[in-house]
């Protein structure tokens, strides 16, 4: 019961950090800033969801440990690119 309440907990802070980077796009601040609040906390809520559904179901560990790992590796490099890509100090060889 309690791993169950657990879970929903976890679940729902995901779900929470996935509105919580959203509403962070109506700032006005720059566009990469936008970009890593909503990338960070979209990896975050992510985790958080998939922590909750290994709670749910241990039977999958295996396959949702991969989710995360591939999430968290996933989004640091496309931050990484896009910040690399954004730069305007690139040097041109």
């Amino acid at each position: 019961m309690f791993i169950n309440i657990l879970s929903y907990i976890c679940i729902f802070g995901g779900l929470v950090f996935w509105f919580w980077g959203t509403v962070a796009l109506l700032t006005k601040r720059s566009v990469l800033f936008k970009l890593h609040s909503l990338s960070v906390s979209d990896t975050i809520g992510s985790i958080a969801i998939v922590f909750g559904l290994i709670l749910l179901r241990p039977k999958e560990l295996p396959l949702l440990i991969l989710a995360i790992i591939s999430l968290a590796l996933w989004n640091t490099m496309l931050c990484y690119v896009m910040a690399y890509c954004s730069s305007s100090t690139r040097s041109n060889k």
